[in-house]
Parts: C-alpha cells; structure tokens; sequence
C-alpha cells in the first residue's frame, strides 16, 4: 500500500494519503483546506485517483478540505452518520467499509471526543493500521469538554475499539504537538499516560476533567465550516461564468486552459479529441494553476475545460480570486464537447 503522512504545521494537523499500488485509487483522510493544492500536485504526481476524501469527525481547529478535494476530483467525501454533515455524499456507521483498489477500510466508531469520532482501520502487507483521528494521539487523547464529548464514551471507545487491535497495530493519530509521528497499540497501552492499562474509567474521567483547556481559536468558524464540507459561512464562492458547447462560438479570442492533469489527455478517450477544435488548449493542471498564471494578463479573456467541468470551474474560482476579469467555463467540460460535436469515435 502506498501511505504519504503529511503534516500541517499551523495546526498541527496530519492527513493521510492512502492508495492502491495496482489500481491507483486513493483516499485521503482529515484534509486540511489550506493544504488543497500541495494534495492535489501529489495525487497527480503519483498518478492516483482519488475516491475517497473522509474526515474522523467535524474538526473544531481547522478547516476540512474534503469539499473542495471533491470539486476538484469527484471524490465522494465521507464523515460519521453521528456527526450530522448534511452535505457528505456518505455517511457511515460502525462496521461499514470502504473499499479503494483491493484494499479496505474499516469503519470504528470512537466516540468521546465528539459525538461522531471514527477510527479508519485497515490491513496491508500484513500490517493492521489504524487512523485514530483525535481519539487517540501518541501519549496523549482528544479533549472530551465540547461537541458532545464525554470522558467515560472516550475511555470505553479507545479499550473497546482501538486497544483490541492487535498489539503490533500501528497508531496514526489526527494531531501531534510533540514531534511524533506514529505508534503501536502496544505502546499506548504501556505509555500512554492518560489511557495505560493501568489508568481505569475514574481516573481517566478526573484526568479529563482537570485539563480546564481554553477552547480552540478557530473553533467558531471551522465547526459551522466543517458542518458544510468546508465552506465557511461568509465564503460566498465567486460567481463563474458557465458557457455550454452548444452556444459557444468563435474560439479565437479565449486562451484556452485544459486543467486535467497530463497523463488524461494521453489516456482518456475524450483527452484525444482534437483540442485544437477548441483553439489548441493548453494544458495546465489544476494543483500547478495558481503558479502558472501569475504572469498571465488579467483581462485575458480565459475558457477553462476538464474531463466535466467541475475541475474547470474550481479553476475559475481560483482565478476570479486572484484578479482575473474574464473567465469562463466550459459547462460539462469534454464530455459535452464530444457528445455536442459527435467526436466520440475522434484519436
């Protein structure tokens, strides 16, 4: 299995890049909304296909970069059925499992930290791992004093769910303030001073209770953020100008901008259309286009293309942010292109 550990050092974040060496679907697991881009250039340089962007649970100190993994890639994005995020395309409870290439995750429920903490597991190579989200970090636990947390569902969530994994399980937490990166069930069990075998229910509850932590600084955004897959409440995104192939017409005055990524135009049925139909785009992917463009005019008139539209329209996002005053997309990207043109059978 392929496994990229990433860190955000703002908030002290990890996510997890998961992929299946054959088949190079992926998923992606806690994004981090300012981290969007540098995830999108290694799914693209690793030649991956992202299918799964999930959260462990509605993140109080940042900002999930799961919806806009999803507009940039179709990923479906994935979040506990207990932490009511409406606008998830899946919403899982315990036992589910989520399949990527060969590979499978299994759904924990570990509640405690808030209501709708889960716990990732998965077996490769002969190595079960799991992604514990804030339920369980090296030497250390997620607080229990807000979003429905409780220190009793937290210590039962972590023996029950996470310390009955085999012993030699790898632990990949949500968050590390003390420049780890991993552990072992083993290890916690042994080590962890909040949550050893020798620390029972009580003791772990009066732990819990006597932290008197301050609430996180972003909390009051990034929870009504996260509860609409990212977006935050005043984030209106910019209106992007949308044109159907049907009544597009002359091409000549647009700088064409195919944002797929390379490799899609050699491999995609619809990538060898004849671009030049559509005035010879250029083609610059999506995770590269805020560099790319910086000595681009701004009132260049631009027409962004994808595969369907929806990278091509995140890229006008990005665009209309940076200054640009003509951007279009090109509504249904390729797809309604060919299907508009009758160039399905085209090399």
């Amino acid at each position: 299995m392929i496994l990229k550990q990433l860190f955000d050092q703002a908030t002290w974040t990890y996510t997890y890049l998961l992929a299946d060496p054959a088949s190079r679907e992926a998923v992606i697991i806690d994004p981090v909304i300012e981290q969007v881009e540098r995830d999108l250039q290694l799914i693209g340089e690793l030649g991956l296909e992202l299918v799964y962007a999930l959260d462990t649970h509605v993140h109080a100190d940042h900002v999930t970069g799961s919806g806009r993994l999803r507009e940039a890639t179709g990923a479906l994005t994935v979040v506990s059925s207990a932490a009511a995020v409406d606008c998830a395309d899946q919403k899982v409870v315990h036992g589910d499992r989520l399949r990527f290439g060969s590979l499978e995750l299994e759904v924990r429920a570990t509640p405690g930290h808030t209501a709708g903490c889960v716990t990732y597991v998965v077996e490769a190579d002969g190595q079960t791992m799991a992604f514990t989200g804030d339920a369980l970090f090296v030497r250390g636990s997620g607080r229990t004093d807000f979003q429905q947390g409780d220190a009793r569902t937290l210590y039962r969530s972590v023996h029950e769910q996470i310390f009955s994994l085999p012993f030699d399980a790898i632990i990949y937490p949500g968050h590390d303030y003390r420049g780890h990166s991993s552990s072992t069930v083993a290890e916690e069990k042994a080590h962890n001073p909040r949550l050893n075998d020798a620390i029972d229910e009580t003791r772990f509850v009066e732990i819990m209770n006597g932290l008197l932590l301050a609430d996180p600084k972003h909390m009051d955004v990034a929870v009504p953020a996260n509860l609409a897959c990212g977006r935050p409440a005043n984030d209106v995104p910019p209106a992007v100008r949308e044109v159907p192939p049907d009544v597009l017409g002359n091409l000549s005055g647009y700088r064409m901008v195919d944002v797929r990524q390379p490799g899609e135009t050699l491999i995609d049925r619809l990538g060898r259309v004849k671009l030049v139909q559509l005035g010879g785009a250029e083609v610059v992917p999506l995770p590269i286009l805020r560099t790319a463009s910086k000595s681009w005019p701004r009132d260049e008139p631009l027409l962004l293309v994808c595969r369907s539209g929806n990278r091509s329209r995140v890229a006008c996002e990005y665009l209309l942010q940076m200054g640009f005053s003509d951007v279009t997309n090109l509504a249904g990207g390729m797809v309604a292109w060919t299907e508009h043109r009758g160039d399905g059978a085209q090399r």
